[in-house]
């Protein structure tokens, strides 16, 4: 099995723009485009393989069929693919929301995964931020005070961003992306969302959209456990291309590469994922050829050992880790 090149499965939602359709060329039908899931398997939305042999299957169906030659010989029938890879288009501000752990969402949320994920700014319009954290010293006394008086945003740590941030944002750290952001998102394979606060906004069906007060407060770190900073990476050149390595942790690693040329690469992860941040090329590897741009994804799977990228791109890679010793 080759390189697979996906089609995504877009989501309209009422905070959405059209930088989907219009600089990435997604297709879609929506005003509101909001989310494109670039490489999902998920009850709640799945990609479709847009190239080859397999074009036309959804990647559940694919995982179904060949689900070994996709994760490898760990693979079980049934097996939930651990991660969902995203790009969110915010016209408008997002809802103030926070994510489960795994141990509180299998109990809460009927054995469905926690959702720690990480953001890289793709595009910023000038002075936009993103919501991380609180401000330090809030409690969760001060941060009901101020929620109930609806001026939650004056304890809310603000970050202004610039295109090529890359943040961590695990489960429990309090968030949201501002309105001018697209990025990409890499999450484990959850679409469980605590909102918390939610600019007082009518949803697309005329309604006040639904909060989770009760869950959110059992949910939000209030000790000021996370780093709210982007990440600066380590930075390895290597033949053709820079890596930097920003994230590796149980759930998923995270990387860049800028490559300038014919850049190969082993497979060593089971299977691996890009996005082309930017630029266009080539990728070959088990004797089968893509033409890939910005915008696209693609997932390398365990039976392609190796692979090469030619042209001049920027990628963003993501796999789970064998080990993070």
């Amino acid at each position: 099995m080759g390189p697979l090149l996906l089609e995504p499965d877009l989501k309209e939602r009422v905070w959405g723009g059209d930088k989907l359709k219009n600089l990435y060329g997604k297709k879609t039908l929506f005003e509101y485009t909001g989310e494109s899931w670039e490489v999902a398997c998920h009850e709640h939305g799945t990609s479709i393989i847009a190239a080859g042999p397999y074009k036309g299957l959804t990647l559940c169906a694919l995982l179904q069929a060949h689900g070994s030659q996709i994760i490898g010989e760990s693979y079980e029938k049934g097996h939930k693919f651990p991660l969902l890879v995203k790009i969110i288009d915010a016209k408008e501000d997002l809802s103030v929301q926070v994510h489960p752990d795994d141990a509180y969402a299998n109990i809460i949320e009927n054995g469905e995964l926690g959702k720690s994920e990480a953001w890289v700014i793709m595009e910023a319009e000038e002075g936009a931020k993103l919501i991380i954290g609180l401000k330090k010293g809030t409690t969760q006394e001060a941060f009901m005070t101020a929620l109930k008086a609806n001026h939650l945003e004056q304890v809310l740590n603000e970050v202004e961003v610039k295109p090529g941030d890359v943040f961590n944002i695990p489960a429990g750290l309090i968030h949201a992306i501002g309105k001018g952001i697209l990025l990409a998102e890499v999450q484990q394979n959850s679409d469980t969302t605590y909102r918390v606060y939610d600019w007082n906004r009518i949803g697309l069906d005329g309604q006040s959209r639904d909060l989770h007060i009760d869950k959110s407060k059992e949910t939000i770190d209030f000790l000021d456990t996370y780093s709210t900073l982007p990440i600066h990476g380590s930075v390895v050149v290597r033949e053709n291309a820079k890596h930097t390595y920003y994230i590796l942790n149980q759930y998923f690693a995270l990387e860049t590469i800028e490559l300038d040329g014919s850049y190969k690469q082993l497979n060593e992860n089971g299977y691996e994922i890009y996005m082309v941040l930017e630029g266009s090329g080539q990728l070959e590897g088990n004797h089968e050829s893509l033409y890939v741009k910005k915008g696209d994804s693609l997932l390398i799977p365990s039976s392609c050992k190796d692979y090469t990228f030619s042209g001049k791109m920027k990628l963003l890679k993501s796999y789970v880790p064998i080990s993070i010793d």
